[in-house]
C-alpha cells in the first residue's frame, strides 16, 4: 500500500516562479532542511517541519541563477551557478551573495550534482564534468566538448554505487535521444542511443532512474502516457562503441495521452513510482503513486490549480509547483506486497476514500479476506505468507530454460507468461537466452514450434535481430507472414538478405490464394490496407471507365489498380519500411523471379500514382510508405534488373508508363524552376526601395 497525507504549502513570498516553475528543490546536510532555488535571481533555505524558511539570498539586479543551488555535503556550503559561468559559495552566516566566494569558469555550466560522501560534480553543457575541487583549483582551465555540435543536455542525475561517482545525462538531436554513463573515478565514458517511440520525436519525454544492481534504471514517461524502461549497464565493456538500448513497457497509460505539459514522475522505490499528469483528457491534473510491480495505482490526489510538470523527491516527501504555491505532500510506501497492491491489507485507522487502489485484472484474487492486524512483527509475517500462497511462483530463467527442453508448447507458454510478469536487472540478457533455447528446440526437434511464445516475445519490444539471428530463419522455414512482419517492424539491425528472403515470401503466394484473399477480405491487417478500404474498387471502376470519360481526367496515364490484396500490401509495407544499405541490398534483389518483380513493379507503381496523384491524399493503413521511399525501392529494383524487365512483355507496358509519367514530371519541374527564376528578377527589383515615396504605381516586364 502507499498513501498521500494531508499537504501543506511553503511561503513564497519571496521566490519568483517562472513560466516553467523553479529550477530545483535540493537536500540540505539537515535531513529537515531543502534549498529552493527560482527561475529568477534567489534561493532560499526551507525547513520544512517548521514550514518556514531559514534563509534567503539573491544575486545581483540583472543577473540570473542558470542552475538550482546544491548542498556541499563535506563542509556544509552552498554552490549555485548564475550567469552560466559564474560560481558562487556560501554557508548560513553569509548574507549577500555579491560578497561570498567568487570563480568565473571558462566553459557554461548545465547543473551541479552533490550526493553524499562525495565531492559535488559540476556538468558543463558541452558534456565535461569536473569534481568541484578541481575546477576551483584552476577556473580558467580549459573544458572540453564531449557531445558533438547540436546535441543538447536534457536531464542528468548522479549516484553513487559501491562507492564510485557515477553520472549519467541524456541529451537530444533533431528528435534523438542518447544517454551517457560517466565512471568519475575511472574516468570512462559510454554512450548509448536510446530507441524511442516515433511520437518522441516531437515531444520531449520525462526521464527518472535509479541503480538497479550492474545497471541503471532509467525510467521516461513518453508523450503516448505509458511509463518505460530502459537498462542501461554502468561498466561497459566497449566504451567507444555506440550501444543501442531498446525501451521495455512497465506501465501503461497513466496518464492522458494528449497531455503535452504538465507531466512528470520520479522514482519512489524499487516498487512505486510517482505521476503527476491528467488520467484523461477531460481530467484535471493529478499526482499518483502506482505499483509497477504488480501494475495498480495505489492513491492519487486532484491538483484543481494545476501544476508546472515538476515534481521532486527527497526521503518520504514530494514537492511540487501547485498554482502558484510550492506544495508538500508527505507519502508513505510500505513493502510492495499482492495483498498490499490489491488495497486488501486493512489498517487500524481508516483510510483516505481516495487512496483506496484500482487494479489491474487480478480476478483471481478477489476471494480472499486477509483480515486486519495489530503489531507490525505480525503484519510483516502475514505479508510474507500471502505472497506466497496468492502470487504465481514465478520460474528462474534456469528453471524456464529446463522447461523448454522437455516440456509441451503449452506448459512452456504458461511458464513463459509468468516469466515475463517479472521484470529482472539483465532482463534483456534473459530475454535472449528464453529465445536460444526455443530456437535450440525448433531446430532439434522439426515438428516443435511453439510460435504463441516467439510472438510473446518479440512483442516485448527487446528483441533484436542481432539478439537472436535464427528467428526469423526459423519464421521464413515455417512461412509464418505475420511474425515476419513483426520483426521487420521492430528489429533495427535485420540484415539486407534477410529483407529481401521475406520479400520474396510476401510476393511468392501462390494465384489460387490471391484469389480466395480477394474474394474473402476478412480480417483487418494493421500497417497495410484494410478491407474495407474501397481504393482498390475505385480504381477498377476508373478502369472501367469510356475513353471519353478518361479524357476529361486530370492526368493522362491511368491509375491502375491495386494489384495485391491487403494482406499482401501490409507484409510488402513492412519491407519498405526497413532500413537497408543499397550496396548490399542490390545483389539479393537480383535474385527474385521475373514475375515477382513485375508484380511488386506494379505494386509500387499503384503507390506511386497515389501518392503523387494528389498531395493531400493518405493512403490507408497506420504507416503507409512515403513517395520517397517508393521512389527509392523503383529505382533499386530497376537498377537490380532492368536488363530482366525488358524481357518480360507484361512490364514492357509498366516500364512505359513509368517513363511517360517521370517525363512529365521533368517538364513540369522545368516549368517551376523557370517561374523561380522570374520571381528571383521580381525580388530583385523590390530590393531598391529608396528612391520610392509612400505611393507609386510600377510596370514590370517579364520577358
Amino acid at each position: 500500500m502507499a498513501a498521500l497525507e494531508e499537504e501543506f504549502t511553503l511561503s513564497t513570498g519571496v521566490l519568483s516562479a517562472g513560466p516553467e516553475g523553479f529550477l530545483g528543490v535540493e537536500q540540505s546536510d539537515k535531513a529537515d532542511q531543502f534549498l529552493v532555488t527560482d527561475s529568477g535571481r534567489t534561493v532560499v533555505l526551507y525547513k520544512v517541519s517548521d514550514q518556514k524558511p531559514l534563509g534567503s539570498w539573491s544575486v545581483k539586479q540583472g543577473q540570473t541563477i542558470t542552475c538550482p543551488a546544491v548542498c556541499n555535503f563535506q563542509t556544509g556550503e552552498y554552490i549555485v551557478v548564475h550567469d552560466q559561468k559564474v560560481l558562487r559559495i556560501w554557508n548560513n552566516e553569509d548574507v549577500n551573495l555579491d560578497k561570498v566566494f567568487k570563480a568565473t569558469l571558462s566553459a557554461e555550466v548545465h547543473r551541479i550534482h552533490s550526493v553524499q560522501k562525495t565531492e559535488p560534480l559540476v556538468l558543463f553543457q558541452r558534456g565535461a564534468v569536473r569534481g568541484l575541487e578541481a575546477l576551483l583549483a584552476e577556473p580558467q582551465q580549459n573544458i572540453e566538448a564531449v557531445i558533438p555540435d547540436e546535441e543538447v543536455i536534457k536531464w542528468s542525475e548522479f549516484f553513487m554505487v559501491f562507492k564510485q561517482p557515477v553520472l549519467i545525462f541524456i541529451t537530444e538531436k533533431h528528435g534523438n535521444y542518447f544517454a551517457y554513463v560517466q565512471l568519475c573515478k575511472s574516468h570512462s565514458l559510454s554512450k548509448y542511443t536510446l530507441l524511442l517511440g516515433k511520437e518522441e520525436k516531437s515531444v520531449k519525454p520525462n526521464f527518472t532512474a535509479r541503480v538497479d544492481g550492474k545497471f541503471i534504471s532509467l525510467v521516461s514517461l513518453s508523450s503516448d502516457g505509458c511509463i518505460y524502461e530502459t537498462l542501461i549497464p554502468i561498466y561497459s565493456s566497449d566504451t567507444e562503441k555506440n550501444h543501442r538500448l531498446i525501451r521495455a513497457l512497465m506501465l501503461k497509460a497513466v496518464v492522458s495521452g494528449a497531455a503535452r505539459n504538465g507531466t512528470a514522475l520520479t522514482i519512489l522505490d524499487q516498487d512505486h513510482v510517482a505521476v503527476l499528469g491528467p488520467p484523461l483528457p477531460a481530467s484535471k491534473e493529478c499526482l499518483s503513486i502506482w505499483n509497477v510491480k504488480f501494475q495498480t495505482l495505489q492513491t492519487s490526489k486532484e491538483l484543481p490549480q494545476g501544476t508546472s510538470g515538476q515534481l521532486w523527491y527527497h526521503g518520504e516527501i514530494l514537492f511540487m509547483l501547485h498554482g502558484k504555491c510550492l506544495t508538500v505532500i508527505p507519502y508513505k510506501c510500505e513493502v510492495s506486497s499482492l495483498a498490499g497492491a490489491l488495497g486488501k491489507l486493512k489498517h487500524t485507522q481508516e483510510s483516505d476514500p481516495h487512496s483506496m487502489p484500482h487494479f489491474v485484472d487480478w480476478e483471481t484474487c478477489s476471494g480472499y479476506d486477509l483480515g486486519s492486524y495489530s503489531a507490525d512483527q505480525s503484519r510483516t509475517l502475514r505479508r510474507k505468507k500471502i505472497e506466497t500462497n496468492l502470487q504465481p511462483e514465478v520460474p528462474g530463467s534456469k528453471q524456464l530454460l529446463s522447461i523448454i527442453k522437455n516440456d509441451s508448447e503449452k506448459h512452456i507458454e504458461v511458464e513463459l507468461r509468468k516469466f515475463l510478469a517479472k521484470s529482472t536487472p539483465d532482463f534483456h540478457t534473459k530475454i535472449g537466452d528464453v529465445v536460444a533455447g526455443l530456437l535450440g528446440r525448433c531446430k532439434a526437434e522439426p515438428s516443435f514450434y511453439p510460435r504463441n511464445c516467439l510472438m510473446q516475445l518479440i512483442q516485448t519490444r527487446v528483441l533484436s535481430y542481432s539478439l537472436c539471428p535464427g528467428l526469423m530463419e526459423i519464421a521464413l522455414e515455417h512461412t509464418d507472414v505475420q511474425m515476419l512482419q513483426l520483426c521487420l517492424q521492430q528489429f533495427p539491425d535485420i540484415p539486407e538478405s534477410t529483407t529481401c528472403a521475406c520479400l520474396k515470401l510476401f510476393l511468392s503466394d501462390t494465384i489460387q490464394d490471391e484469389k480466395k484473399e480477394m474474394k474473402e477480405q476478412t480480417e483487418i491487417v494493421q500497417n497495410g490496407f484494410s478491407p474495407e478500404d474501397n481504393s482498390c474498387s475505385k480504381d477498377d471502376q476508373q478502369l472501367n471507365k469510356k475513353p471519353g470519360d478518361a479524357a476529361k481526367e486530370t492526368t493522362s496515364f491511368p491509375v491502375t489498380s491495386c494489384p495485391v490484396t491487403p494482406k499482401r500490401a501490409a507484409l510488402i509495407n513492412a519491407v519498405l519500411h526497413s532500413a537497408y544499405s543499397e550496396a548490399f541490398l542490390l545483389p539479393h534483389l537480383k535474385d527474385i523471379p521475373a514475375k515477382h518483380i513485375t508484380l511488386f513493379l506494379q505494386y509500387l507503381y499503384f503507390l506511386y500514382l497515389k501518392c503523387s496523384g494528389n498531395a493531400t491524399m493518405t493512403l490507408p493503413g497506420i504507416s503507409p510508405p512515403t513517395l520517397s521511399q517508393i521512389m527509392d525501392w523503383i529505382c533499386l529494383l530497376l537498377d537490380a534488373n532492368f536488363t530482366v524487365v525488358l524481357m518480360i512483355p507484361d512490364a514492357k507496358r509498366l516500364l512505359l508508363n513509368l517513363y511517360k509519367f517521370v517525363k512529365s514530371q521533368i517538364s513540369v519541374y522545368s516549368e517551376l524552376n523557370k517561374i523561380e527564376v522570374s520571381f528571383r528578377e521580381l525580388q530583385k527589383l523590390n530590393q531598391d526601395k529608396s528612391n520610392r515615396g509612400l505611393y507609386s504605381i510600377e510596370v514590370l516586364e517579364l520577358f
